[in-house]
């Protein structure tokens, strides 16, 4: 087997506005002083690295560029060292460009409602008292190991009808796609081909006896002209549920603990006051939210100003949206009952996400369960904590200690 464990270095970065990389070790640790530097100096910035990659800094920017559909295709979502092939149906909606992304996304809404999510909570809620079963006597516990990753990990895998069990799976395919393809090519090739022939076998059993999940769904889904859907779409949108469904929740998740276990104050007020978990769900959603888009620029514009031209791609940080002090005061402050929140967290334009209700609800269970499990919590100091590197960011280790401090 291919060693799928870190990605090769780029020389360090030594001047972010025009030379920067979301790849950098700093930017991976804490990129919140390079957006504050950046967005001082101009809406959008540019370095060479990647083949050329602009980054909005602003909300404004960002919003501008998630609308504009014209100027900037959804074709390439991840900002790479090569530009391979643009494959058709590589994970539509969110690879699709109007008008072919409509419809596509149409079809994915139905298993996504607010109504659907309430059927699954109940499972959501049992999986995360199974995982705390395991280590809550144990006084210390890795929580992205063995909480936060495998929350949205086995309630995808309930959704799609496929065994919970083959988590690590998911999770290896998710390291080579979203970290380790972005220096090398190969990977993304190899999890692509490795989901597909997984997907293949799950597929083929449902043709002869569908069940009530969305592999099925998909399969008894109709096009825009009334066709059943062709095979690269099936698995490009399995691809896609499998992949968003999981990095970005557990990344969310694990972000919202590693701010309780370092604020107490917080932690304390979640659990007198849980009637304020849905607003705070989502001021942890626009302080850490975990998701950078991409886009490639197709035709040339100018945006906040700025001229940006194609041949280029662009990093759309909504991370660093949701930190701009012109549309959220005190906006590098996490303030739990923040009443008005318009976050990009889960996007902007066309491409708003089709999971948010989804990662709304396993958000708050995930939060609520363990806070009502273990109320006290802190980081621990023998331990360190790592971020994950290039589109989606959260932790990927999370040392914690249980219990009240002796």
């Amino acid at each position: 087997m291919s060693d799928v464990s870190q990605p090769a270095a780029h020389p360090p970065v030594t001047d972010w506005l025009h030379d920067f990389d979301h790849t950098d070790p700093r930017w991976t640790d804490d990129p919140f002083p390079i957006w504050d530097q950046m967005r001082a100096a101009s809406p959008v910035v540019h370095t060479e690295r990647f083949l050329g990659c602009y980054l909005p800094t602003t909300y404004e920017a960002v919003r501008q560029i998630a609308n504009d559909t014209e100027s900037f295709s959804s074709r390439r979502i991840i900002v790479r060292d090569e530009r391979p092939e643009v494959a058709k149906n590589a994970a539509p909606p969110i690879t699709s460009d109007p008008p072919d992304h409509k419809p596509a996304k149409q079809l994915l809404l139905p298993p996504f409602t607010p109504d659907a999510m309430k059927k699954l909570e109940p499972r959501v809620r049992a999986i995360c008292n199974e995982l705390i079963d395991e280590f809550i006597t144990e006084g210390k516990v890795d929580a992205a190991a063995r909480y936060t990753k495998h929350v949205p990990v086995r309630a995808i895998a309930h959704m799609l009808g496929i065994p919970e069990s083959d988590g690590d799976l998911f999770i290896k395919w998710i390291h080579m796609i979203l970290e380790l393809s972005i220096k090398n090519e190969m990977m993304l090739k190899q999890a692509a081909e490795e989901m597909t022939n997984y997907f293949a076998g799950h597929v083929e059993a449902r043709k002869t006896k569908p069940g009530d999940d969305l592999i099925s769904y998909l399969l008894n889904a109709r096009d825009k002209n009334g066709q059943p859907l062709e095979d690269s779409h099936i698995y490009g949108s399995l691809r896609l549920l499998l992949i968003a469904g999981i990095d970005t929740t557990w990344s969310a998740i694990g972000s919202s603990l590693w701010h309780l276990a370092r604020t107490p104050a917080d932690r304390e007020r979640l659990i007198a006051e849980p009637e304020l978990m849905p607003i705070a769900v989502e001021e942890l959603l626009r302080a850490y939210s975990p998701v950078t888009m991409a886009r490639e620029v197709v035709k040339e514009t100018t945006i906040s100003g700025c001229p940006v031209k194609p041949g280029n791609m662009v990093l759309l940080s909504f991370p660093a949206a949701n930190r701009d002090p012109r549309m959220f005061p005190d906006a590098d402050k996490v303030v739990l009952d923040r009443r008005e929140n318009r976050h990009a967290a889960f996007g902007l334009g066309i491409h708003r996400c089709v999971g948010s209700n989804l990662a709304r609800m396993e958000m708050q269970v995930a939060i609520e369960e363990w806070l009502k499990r273990i109320p006290d919590f802190r980081l621990d100091p023998a331990g360190t904590v790592t971020w994950s590197q290039g589109t989606v960011r959260g932790p990927r280790q999370l040392p914690f200690l249980l219990g009240k401090a002796m």
